[in-house]
């Protein structure tokens, strides 16, 4: 199985898929119009990135069946083609939460005792103990969190400990999947942002970006929070209204933390430009987030298990556009001896009477003589198709059909 690599990748991960028989190629500079050709050129099963965007175009130019994205979200890659292509998209859920988790409360610890200014006037030669000294402290004061994935569960551990209430909104939550009297850690819930926000004292976004989120952070959900609340970003920059929070910053004296930024260079230095970041109350890192040894190191382990998983096996383990439900509405239970050509009698019948097979599974009995197969259709095969196909072939024992 070749795996093409497009970005930057621990030795670890490279050593890894070595080892478990794959053919790397590792060209991590790889973008735009000289990855769309070297994925038709080396013909790789499987695609790598990190923060690379994959587009349409590179989808359809080669043989790739799976694409690995080395991070938690997806949002840079066409899962729609991928999908309509038949291309498996993976993720490493997880892998990196206790890094974002960690820079989340440095950027808190930072704007409470705005080190950075702090550090500028030290190294200006200036020693200003009066102005600095003036710092609210985290202890009491009340954490809002809106989404509870992975990074939100490991900024909760953390406030906890710092000693702060914690207040939260999540579709989890919100939908009844989950309670938060379940969490291990305290919290309360909020039935929308806006209460997070009117309920907090600093404000944390850890949303992951869809269609639903996309600046769902707005006017409504800032102009909740008092005027001199903290507020920080390691998310998504696409799900807060920057106008808006530019305003805020402005007009209610927030002090805000972000880690990501609306016109973000695609290369990894470069210059920047962002209103944003320049004003006096905005402490930014160079998203950054994700980025320790720790979490690397984690990313490549997962990618690897990804890849062989699928080399070995042919499953995806965090597959991300497999459908939740299909169009199926009726399952036939076919029980028959496992011989061979019975399983093409049945699919050969069903597509005489233009009936799709939308998800097959065969189970075999014990000694392998027996076996059932569960396919789920599209429709209901009438009474004389049924007849049909077990008429057609000795070797069906039973069949029946099951509305699902």
């Amino acid at each position: 199985m070749k795996v093409l690599i497009a970005d930057k990748f621990e030795k670890s991960g490279l050593d890894g898929l070595k080892a478990a028989g794959c053919d790397v190629v590792y060209q991590p500079d790889l973008k735009d119009d000289a990855l769309t050709a070297a994925i038709r050129d080396t013909k790789a099963d499987v695609l790598v990135v990190r923060s690379t965007t994959v587009t349409a175009p590179m989808l359809e130019s080669g043989a790739l069946s799976l694409v690995v994205r080395a991070g938690a979200g997806y949002n840079t890659i066409d899962v729609a083609t991928a999908s309509r292509r038949g291309i498996y998209v993976s993720n490493c859920p997880g892998k990196n939460a206790i890094a974002v988790a960690e820079l989340v409360f440095a950027l808190l610890l930072a704007l409470d005792r705005r080190i950075p200014d702090n550090v500028a006037e030290l190294r200006a030669g200036a020693w200003n103990k009066k102005e600095y000294s003036k710092a609210r402290g985290l202890y009491g004061r009340t954490l809002g969190l809106l989404g509870y994935g992975n990074i939100g569960q490991e900024v909760a551990r953390r406030a906890h400990a710092f000693g702060m209430p914690i207040v939260v909104w999540s579709r989890r939550f919100a939908t009844g999947r989950a309670s938060v009297a379940d969490e291990p850690v305290p919290m309360m819930l909020a039935r929308s942002p806006e209460e997070v926000a009117e309920r907090c004292d600093v404000l944390s976004v850890h949303l992951a970006m869809t269609a639903e989120t996309k600046g769902l952070v707005n006017e409504q959900v800032l102009g909740r929070l008092k005027p001199g609340s903290y507020f920080v970003n390691t998310a998504r920059a696409e799900v807060v209204d920057q106008a808006a929070l530019e305003r805020a910053v402005r007009e209610r004296d927030l002090r805000v933390g972000l880690d990501v930024f609306a016109n973000e260079p695609k290369d990894a230095a470069g210059p920047f430009t962002d209103a944003i970041a320049s004003l006096q109350n905005v402490y930014g890192t160079h998203h950054i987030g994700a980025s320790t040894d720790q979490a690397q190191e984690a990313i490549a382990a997962e990618t690897v298990r990804i890849v062989a998983a699928y080399k070995d096996t042919g499953k995806v383990p965090n597959v991300v556009n497999l459908a939740r439900k299909t169009p199926a509405t009726h399952m036939l239970v076919v029980r028959h001896r496992d011989r061979p050509g019975v399983l093409a009698h049945v699919f050969d019948r069903l597509r005489s009477g233009a009936i799709n097979v939308q998800e097959t599974e065969n189970v075999i009995f014990e000694g392998a003589h027996a076996a059932v197969a569960r396919i789920n259709l599209d429709g209901a095969p009438p009474d004389a198709l049924l007849a049909e196909i077990q008429s057609g072939n000795t070797d069906i024992l039973d069949l029946h059909l099951v509305t699902i």
